[in-house]
């Protein structure tokens, strides 16, 4: 680790206790960097009544490109769902993706002019609504900081931070259900022993 230089071609160690931890460039100026694993999340783009689900989580390391995940990831959200994507909203790191033949034409960028119809300029509206889902992740449900060991952990993890998005907005539905079983119960009239 001493040794390392600025820019070295070979993988970089961060830290000592976890190898697999990359440097990901963010390009903001109050973080411009995080270390651990990317990680890819899909939600639908209209959120449902019970709240906004992730679909599909998935941990990508080695640090690619945002827009060479694509390949990969857009086949595993078809298998988990069982349905094909009509359009897939991205944010402008996906320019220059290397999507399938089969989705090549519904990948849709931020930014992005040729081909954008006014349904899918609202629908780039509504991907506003999807940061928030990524942040309470983050914060919420341990994406900011994992504790599961190696690169096996990382892909554990994500998908846990995910299940555990899952559930809020579900453990929330069937609270409200068990009140209203319960009001219901509390006003019926009570059988009488004969």
């Amino acid at each position: 680790m001493l040794t390392q230089k600025k820019r070295q071609t070979e993988p970089k160690v961060h830290a000592l206790h976890a190898p697999e931890v990359e440097c990901i460039g963010k390009g903001k100026a109050h973080k411009p960097y995080e270390f651990g694993v990317k990680v890819s999340f899909a939600t639908t783009v209209s959120a449902s009544k019970g709240g906004q689900f992730i679909v599909h989580a998935r941990a990508l390391p080695g640090n690619p490109y945002d827009g060479h995940t694509l390949k990969t990831v857009l086949p595993g959200i078809e298998a988990m769902t069982g349905a094909a994507l009509s359009r897939v909203l991205t944010d402008a790191g996906y320019k220059g993706h290397n999507a399938p033949n089969a989705h090549r034409l519904r990948v849709y960028t931020q930014g992005q002019k040729r081909g954008v119809t006014q349904a899918i300029k609202r629908q780039f509206r509504r991907r506003a609504g999807i940061e928030p889902v990524i942040g309470h992740a983050k914060q919420d449900h341990r994406m900011g900081r994992n504790c599961l060991a190696h690169r096996e952990g990382d892909a554990v993890n994500a998908v846990l931070a995910a299940a555990g998005c899952n559930f809020r907005p579900l453990l929330t539905f069937l609270g409200m259900l068990l009140r209203i079983i319960r009001q219901a119960l509390a006003g019926a009239p009570t059988p009488h022993a004969a």
